[in-house]
């Protein structure tokens, strides 16, 4: 099926536009700004959120310096870790960064660690732990250093996108910047602290939307209605999770994350942490399919004189459509691309099908899906609508072009 996209990277064309619409419009959209200082001046967090409990993450003068593996051995094909005096399932290390740096050990790692490829010259993470009664320390396995595969991977991608998409790239890396700076400094601290995950959602969504599409599309009329298309997209995709969240009794805690999070953090609703992570999983989906409309309509009206607005209208869902079915495709396969172990692991189960999908794990991963995939479908339509309201009819369209050709 195609995926039509039509995205425009250069000057928008030069589309008169109704100046009542406009208006009103931009006027929605200050109040919603408004709004959302509000929301983030109610949620900021008053305090710095600290668990009720002890969340040290090792015992007192356990540490975690860096080594290099100085050798490899085969992996044991049954004995996991190959017990005392065995030659397989082992590496040897010797601690370059940290505590103990200098020391060398022979220490066991997993199976699964072998066949990652792991090899001499590799930097691993190691635990430390100090012996008993002058004894020397111990050291095991904890993790591959990756940070160094993490950051070329991360400076080849922003090679990519500055080299093909140019300023307008740049500009989106920084947005995607802001957006992470208002999930970690106003988010999840909000969240911590118990606020309401629906409007700790909303109000986020909102300033990372208003900063994300202005910086990365300029500011126009025509990045405006895609703002209020996806804001509106933003509203049915939390509308949606919580009537599902609330008439599918979903807790939020399907893994061992969840119950260590729910020792530490009294405050915290979980179902209302759902539907946050709901709201803001689709984001990203949103903001392409409400741009591709708001573009389609302007292209459309700029190349057609003629066309009234209901053809108008027509003509940008036509494109809408194909983005839909496309984007839907995207979602669905996204969430079973993160839900791929589990969907594994419930295929042995001895359990009907229809059975499967009501349990926890899997009636969230749907209801993220579909409450997303709705709020995205509904946005098509809604930016369409907003849009073609915005843009001249052809009469004006018609005039205006001939008063510059006089």
């Amino acid at each position: 099926m195609a995926h039509t996209h039509a995205h425009t990277h250069g000057p928008a064309p030069d589309v008169p536009v109704r100046s009542t619409a406009r208006l009103i419009l931009l006027g929605a959209l200050g109040v919603v700004a408004v709004l959302t200082v509000v929301g983030v001046v109610a949620f900021w967090p008053s305090h710095t959120p600290h668990p009720s409990g002890d969340t040290s993450y090792a015992a007192p003068g356990v540490t975690f310096p860096r080594a290099t593996v100085t050798k490899v051995e085969k992996a044991c094909p049954e004995n996991y870790g190959g017990g005392e005096g065995a030659t397989c399932g082992k590496i040897g290390v010797r601690v370059t960064q940290g505590a103990g740096k200098g020391q060398t050990a022979d220490i066991t790692v997993p199976p699964e660690v072998f066949t990652s490829g792991l090899s001499k010259g590799d930097t691993v993470e190691l635990v430390r732990t100090p012996g008993k009664s002058g004894a020397a320390a111990e050291l095991s396995y904890f993790t591959i250093h990756r940070s160094g595969s993490l950051w070329i991977l991360f400076a080849v991608f922003l090679l990519v996108v500055v080299a093909v998409a140019r300023l307008r790239g740049l500009l989106a890396v920084v947005g995607l910047g802001f957006g992470a700076l208002v999930l970690v400094k106003f988010m999840l601290p909000a969240l911590l602290t118990g606020e309401s995950g629906t409007g700790v959602a909303l109000t986020g969504s909102a300033a990372i939307m208003f900063v994300v599409l202005y910086l990365a599309h300029g500011p126009s009329l025509r990045t405006s209605a895609a703002l209020a298309g996806t804001l509106g997209g933003v509203g049915v995709t939390a509308i949606v999770a919580l009537l599902t969240i609330h008439h599918g009794h979903l807790t939020g805690v399907t893994d061992e994350s969840g119950a260590i999070l729910s020792t530490f953090a009294g405050n915290v609703s979980f179902q209302g942490l759902l539907t946050c992570a709901v709201i803001v999983a689709g984001l990203g989906v949103l903001n392409d399919v409400t741009i591709t409309q708001a573009s389609a309509v302007w292209e459309l009206r700029a190349a057609g004189d003629d066309m009234g607005r209901r053809e108008l209208f027509t003509s940008a869902m036509r494109i809408g459509r194909d983005h839909i079915a496309s984007t839907i495709y995207t979602i669905v396969f996204a969430y079973a691309g993160t839900a791929l172990m589990v969907l594994l692991l419930l295929y042995y189960y001895e359990r009907p099908f229809l059975q499967l999908l009501s349990t926890e794990d899997i009636a969230e991963e749907i209801t993220r899906t579909l409450a997303s995939a709705i709020g995205l479908v509904l946005a098509v339509p809604i930016t369409t609508a907003i849009a073609v309201a915005c843009v001249a009819g052809p009469r004006q369209v018609r005039r205006s072009r001939g008063s510059h050709a006089g």
